[in-house]
């Protein structure tokens, strides 16, 4: 009987061997911790008067420098970049990138003007853009447990806008500053995240482009975009009057790396584990949001954010545990 060669794990497969799996488990567990204490991290290391782009390049410059780390560390850097060519690289990575650097300017802006568990619950959306794009561009069906989840997340996402406008309004905060600085803001970029993570998997599954090469090319090319589009843009003009690293402090840094390292470790748990653990790792990053924001603000969430939070679980737990099914047809 001949020896088949051990496969690397595909996307949605679990690899049976004992070592992976411990790494299945490490990463997931440094994603969950990396999704829940983000928003957290970021509205208190890094202030009002940093300019968001600034941010964004330097995660994208550290996001750059890790994958090249871990291609180097599988020994197939040299043989990666040997078969690259730019005509490939743009047609598999350049919308994604352009995509990916408006979202987390948007993220970024919506950081700092939503309470961290709102904005970790808003920001699950993108799993229904995501299932809506994936259907348009690689007519991936969903079951109709899938359908369901997908509408409990809607009502979720609107049960927190209410929340969120209502339990600010009372304070000194202008409830149109809350609602056009952070609830549009995240629901936007989770529409961007629905249709670069498309188009990421139709260039991963189609085109066959390598993980850690797509990271490398999105990020550069998404830094050259934001650039490009900052030129007269008010964080140009303030990146140019007063510095790129205007408003940084040490700590601002902390948000900035924890940002990419998650970028990478995202990759990671789906090439080792799928969407099944991803997804699991979702719902545990919402609780330890939540967790980690009355521990740490002292308040506990409002009462909208109560009756969203099983939701949202329910929903994303929902679709990760009834995938469609194709249907043997008779030739």
């Amino acid at each position: 009987m001949a020896v088949r060669r051990r496969e690397a794990p595909k996307a949605g497969g679990v690899n049976p061997n004992p070592n992976a799996s411990t790494k299945v488990w490490l990463f997931s567990l440094l994603l969950t911790l990396q999704y829940g204490a983000q928003p957290l991290i970021s509205k208190r290391c890094t202030s009002r008067e940093v300019i968001v782009t600034s941010c964004v390049l330097a995660c994208e410059v550290v996001k750059v420098i890790s994958a090249i780390m871990l291609l180097a560390k599988d020994g197939s850097l040299r043989n990666t970049f040997k078969k690259w060519t730019l005509i490939g690289s743009l047609t598999a990575s350049g919308l994604p990138a352009a995509i990916y650097a408006l979202q987390n300017s948007l993220l970024q802006i919506s950081y700092r003007n939503l309470d961290s568990l709102t904005f970790s619950m808003l920001n699950q959306t993108k799993l229904f853009f995501t299932a809506l794009f994936t259907f348009i561009i690689l007519r991936q069906k969903q079951s109709i447990q899938q359908i369901g989840a997908l509408f409990l997340l809607i009502i979720a996402a609107i049960l927190l806008s209410i929340g969120e406008g209502s339990s600010k309004a009372s304070s000194s905060r202008n409830p149109d500053e809350i609602l056009f600085y952070g609830i549009i803001p995240v629901l936007v970029a989770s529409v961007l995240s629905g249709l670069a993570s498309a188009l990421c998997q139709w260039a991963s599954q189609v085109k066959k482009h390598a993980s850690y090469l797509m990271t490398v090319e999105m990020s550069i090319i998404g830094s050259l975009c934001l650039v490009a589009s900052a030129y007269k843009s008010p964080d140009g003009s303030a990146i140019r009057q007063h510095g790129f690293f205007y408003g940084w402090t040490p700590l601002t840094w902390i948000p900035v790396v924890l940002n990419a390292v998650g970028g990478i470790l995202v990759g990671l748990v789906t090439s080792y584990a799928g969407g099944v653990r991803k997804g699991f790792v979702i719902v545990s990053a919402l609780l330890v949001t939540a967790l980690l924001q009355f521990i740490f603000d002292g308040k506990p969430p409002s009462p909208y954010c109560l009756v969203a939070l099983p939701l949202v679980v329910t929903s994303i737990s929902i679709y990760q545990k009834y995938p469609y099914h194709v249907k043997k047809k008779e030739l």
